[in-house]
């Protein structure tokens, strides 16, 4: 192994692992909250809005990560929507995540005792306040290791943002191996991402451990 493309190319690395870590929290967040919308259309009593939760999930699931960014970085450029690389690379996740997370949500909240909503909407509770108050708290503890899992999927997938020169981590590699050996360049990026999904993973295990014994 040779490192010596660390002394030219180090700011390349760091400003590359920042945006990898700063575009995965921001789709994170992004993912989760649409993630949540569409678990909750998808077990609604409503045909239409059940039919438009489960058209995103098949639709995302079921289409390239990389042709879904294009659209975002091409597609809406051509109808004089200009969104910078960064927020392309979120959105792209986000999307692509989220339908991932709705699925794992509304496992969740299918895994909550139907008594649970009665008793709160006996209580004066609206459908709204009872799934945010009630359900959601619940249902977001039983799927705490798939959401784990698909945030770890969501930082490699990050690296979709090398294609639309996103400055990411391997988009860093990418101007490295120009001018030095693949293999060593390759490797120690596979190692920045490990510095980054071990404590994610690590910290998953904690929460699931820690959730379980408090019931």
């Amino acid at each position: 192994m040779d490192f010596s493309f660390l002394e030219v190319h180090k700011e390349d690395f760091i400003d590359g692992f920042f945006t990898t870590l700063s575009v995965s929290l921001v789709a994170l967040v992004l993912s989760l909250i649409i993630g949540t919308i569409m678990a909750v259309l998808r077990i609604s009593h409503s045909k239409i809005l059940r039919g438009i939760g489960t058209a995103y999930v098949e639709f995302f699931r079921n289409t390239p990560i990389i042709i879904q960014v294009f659209f975002f970085y091409f597609g809406l450029a051509s109808i004089q929507i200009n969104l910078s690389k960064f927020m392309v690379g979120s959105l792209g996740l986000a999307f692509y995540t989220g339908a991932f997370m709705a699925e794992a949500i509304r496992a969740g909240i299918q895994a909550v005792p139907k008594g649970q909503m009665e008793a709160a909407r006996s209580s004066g509770l609206t459908y709204i306040q009872a799934m945010w108050y009630v359900i959601l708290p619940q249902a977001f503890k039983m799927v705490i290791p798939p959401l784990g899992n698909q945030f770890i999927n969501l930082v490699k997938n990050s690296s979709i943002l090398a294609i639309i020169a996103g400055t990411d981590l391997l988009y860093a590699a990418d101007i490295a191996i120009a001018n030095y050996d693949v293999t060593s360049v390759y490797v120690f990026v596979a190692l920045l991402y490990l510095v980054i999904t071990i404590p994610l993973s690590i910290g998953v295990n904690y929460l699931e451990k820690r959730w379980s014994k408090q019931g």
